[in-house]
Formats: C-alpha cells, structure tokens, sequence
C-alpha cells in the first residue's frame, strides 16, 4: 500500500473512532491543510520549555510557556526522548 493510501487509511480509522464519542475531527494529510497544521505543530513544540517522558506507561508530559501542560499517548516518543544508555 502507498504511503498516502496509509495516511488516508490511518486518518478515516481515527475519524471513525472519534465519531462513535460523537466528537467531529478534522484531518490534514496533504496540500496546503498539512502545511498549515504542520507549522502550528511547530510554533507550540518551540513554546515546550520541559519534557518528562514516561517510557513505562508511553507517555510524554509537555510543560510550555506559562506553565501549561500537553500530554502525548504514544509508544515511540517517550523511547525515543529517554537518556541513552551508558555502559561504563
């Protein structure tokens, strides 16, 4: 499967999910919607000034400007954020 067919594929499974809760979603997988919900991503990860990451339960929790807070559910990232490993 082409990886737009993916995107396009992993975007209707969530809106689907979402609309069971009854809630509306809006997908950006291309064209000038990506582009735009991709510079908003940017602008609040550069507003992040703390990061605690949380392999076990794969969560990462996002502290920005002011104090506010983003929690992220995602089985990679929190990997990924954690210290490497020193096997001194």
């Amino acid at each position: 499967m082409a990886r737009s067919k993916q995107v396009a594929a992993a975007a209707d499974r969530a809106i689907r999910l979402e609309a069971e809760l009854e809630a509306s979603s809006d997908a950006a997988i291309e064209g000038n919607a990506l582009e735009r919900a991709r510079a908003i991503l940017h602008e609040w990860v550069d507003s992040v000034t703390g990061v605690v990451a949380t392999p076990g339960v794969s969560r990462v929790l996002l502290i920005h400007e002011g104090g506010g807070e983003s929690r992220i559910s995602s089985p990679s990232l929190p990997i990924r954020l954690a210290p490497p490993v020193r096997w001194d």
